[in-house]
Formats: structure tokens, sequence, C-alpha cells
């Protein structure tokens, strides 16, 4: 949920008008947040283990620090 969540909050921005993109990235960040506590939370209940948290915790940071660079950039233009 939270994944398509985030999917669909980046699509959507990205055919926005600069103005308009800011409220559809935050929501992107908070669901992709989200996803990635309750994947923390799989791996601390045990119910995944330590190379399939690393395997799909890194693309999620990664995802992360480039919706972060988004927001930073749409708040110097706006």
């Amino acid at each position: 949920k939270y994944f398509l969540q985030t999917i669909e909050n980046i699509l959507v921005a990205s055919f926005l008008q600069k103005q308009e993109k800011q409220p559809f990235v935050k929501k992107a960040i908070i669901s992709l947040d989200v996803l990635k506590y309750l994947l923390y939370v799989l791996w601390e209940i045990k119910a995944l283990d330590e190379k399939k948290y690393i395997t799909i915790s890194l693309p999620l940071s990664e995802a992360g620090r480039m919706l972060g660079g988004w927001n930073g950039q749409l708040i110097k233009q706006n």
C-alpha cells in the first residue's frame, strides 16, 4: 500500500506545474518513510533476515534522498 502510494504521488507530481508539485512530493516522502519504518519493524521482529532488509532498504534510502532533494529544489523555486 505505502509503496504504491509513494509511486502514485511521484507520478502525479511529475505531471504538475512547479507550484503544484510540493504537496505530492511531501506525501511521497511521508509514505516512503512509513514504508521504511515498517520494513525496519519487520527486521526487528525477525520476520525479515538482514540480507533481505539491506537489499530492500538501500534503494528506499536512495529514493528518500532523491525525494528530499526534489523537495528542497521546489522550496527554493517557490
